[in-house]
């Protein structure tokens, strides 16, 4: 039987071959191509969640600047729409007591559920008019483009604290209206491209219905 030391015996002495080779650890945040790779395993959470928010800021700066198609179609996410949706439900929810000629307004979760239903509801028509994106797209896009919405929201919260007079409430109309034209722009601006041609009027009529709504219930919300 052939000994461990014997199975070098067919190396010459001082002929033994040099293996070189270079062994590359891919770093973490480096570009490559046009794509960012991170590895967020070993990645502090607080640098974790300082890029998420820059992300979301960045897709919120597409909405009110909707120039890039891609931008909320590219990497989706919904963070941004639970943020919006969870800040209108709590502004717009009715007071706790109310009487007997006021409702006090649309509770928490009637407002929670009407944005991600009717956002649900609008892209599934969407897919049934034969878009090409898919459903969680069409949602974080509709989520997103609440933002104008969102800020005409705080503008007539603030106008709410003056003693309110017809002027006041056309002022509020007036405003909620600018955003309800903004995110059906920005909205269409979007997903236009996604619907093919000659359905793309079917398309937008249920983001307009859904907006609106939405807007209907920041103009008619007069609660302090």
């Amino acid at each position: 039987m052939t000994s461990f030391d014997s199975k070098y015996d067919m190396f010459p002495a001082g002929d033994v071959g040099v293996v070189e080779g270079e062994m590359n650890i891919p770093s973490r945040g480096v570009p490559s191509g046009d794509s960012m790779e991170f590895n967020t395993l070993d990645e502090p959470i607080k640098e974790t969640f300082m890029r998420d928010l820059r992300a979301v800021g960045n897709k919120f700066y597409h909405v009110l600047l909707p120039r890039e198609k891609s931008s909320l179609l590219k990497e989706w996410d919904l963070w941004g729409p639970l943020l919006l949706c969870t800040f209108m439900a709590t502004v717009l929810q009715g007071a706790e007591e109310a009487d007997n000629t006021n409702d006090g307004g649309p509770e928490f979760a009637e407002v929670f559920v009407l944005v991600w239903i009717g956002a649900a509801i609008v892209t599934l028509n969407s897919k049934l008019l034969g878009g090409n994106i898919s459903f969680f797209q069409s949602v974080c896009v509709l989520g997103y483009c609440l933002f104008p919405i969102a800020l005409s929201l705080i503008v007539c919260r603030l106008i709410l604290f003056a003693t309110q007079n017809s002027f006041l409430f056309f002022l509020r109309l007036t405003i909620t209206m600018v955003g309800f034209a903004w995110a059906t722009f920005a909205a269409t601006k979007f997903l236009g491209d996604s619907q093919p041609e000659g359905k793309k009027a079917l398309a937008v009529f249920p983001i307009c219905l859904f907006y609106f709504i939405l807007s209907w219930l920041v103009v008619s919300h007069s609660n302090i």
